[in-house]
């Protein structure tokens, strides 16, 4: 049986994926990729849920949005969290390359998994990962900047994340089609960026011939978010 509840919550005009994690028996939480504009929101939620929030766990450090790390510490006084490869001013903590926290009777384990970024991580607990932007549902992260690289994404999700039982549910970052979440047997079979039978090459391929314009909060958002949120 779990130890523990989410709750997805949706910013529309991101299309970002925030979650709730609650250790069941302490009522201990953790928020994933907040959002700043949806800080109110979520702090009202953690407050109705009656759930004490405890860390702020980032993926990234985000481009397409500001995240609500600060506003929520502020809030809360709940420790921001961010993986070691980031260099970011106003973390509590760096995790390293599978380093466990502690949420409860919830144990919360670091992947690093670079490759839309050079500092990404997912953060795994029991039969569930939390993959930011480097597994989306049929989908992943663009690798065209901030350190980004198509065969390092690659790498990271086949070593990483293919490696987890199938049965492992997937929560992305970000979603652009409506779905919430997957399992990892299905991304290995349909994703069709990362499926098992496209090779690192073809990956490259698909990747540096998707020509994206950069998003719109960029120039605001990573200046920001290298801060832990405070524009």
């Amino acid at each position: 049986m779990s130890t523990y509840l989410i709750r997805p919550l949706f910013d529309p005009e991101s299309s970002t994926w925030t979650y709730i994690l609650t250790d069941k028996a302490s009522g201990k939480a953790a928020i994933i990729d907040p959002v700043a504009e949806q800080a109110e929101r979520d702090c009202k939620l953690i407050e109705e849920l009656g759930v004490k929030l405890v860390y702020i766990l980032e993926t990234h450090v985000h481009a397409d949005h500001v995240t609500g790390a600060t506003k929520l510490k502020n809030m809360t006084g709940a420790e921001i969290v961010y993986g070691a490869a980031n260099q970011i001013d106003g973390a509590d903590k760096l995790l390293k390359d599978g380093e466990e926290i502690k949420l409860g009777s919830t144990t919360i384990k670091t992947l690093f998994t670079p490759g839309h970024t050079a500092g990404c991580v997912s953060y795994l607990a029991g039969e569930t990962v939390f993959t930011g932007d480097a597994l989306f549902i049929r989908g992943c992260g663009r690798t065209d900047f901030q350190g980004g690289s198509p065969e390092t994404l690659f790498d990271s999700v086949r070593e990483k994340l293919f490696t987890l039982p199938d049965a492992t549910v997937v929560y992305p970052g970000h979603d652009y089609k409506g779905m919430l979440s997957s399992t990892i047997g299905e991304e290995k079979k349909y994703n069709p960026r990362l499926k098992m039978e496209n090779s690192k090459r073809r990956f490259a391929e698909i990747m540096n011939g998707l020509k994206l314009a950069d998003p719109k909060k960029m120039d605001v958002a990573v200046p920001a978010n290298l801060k832990a949120g405070r524009v």
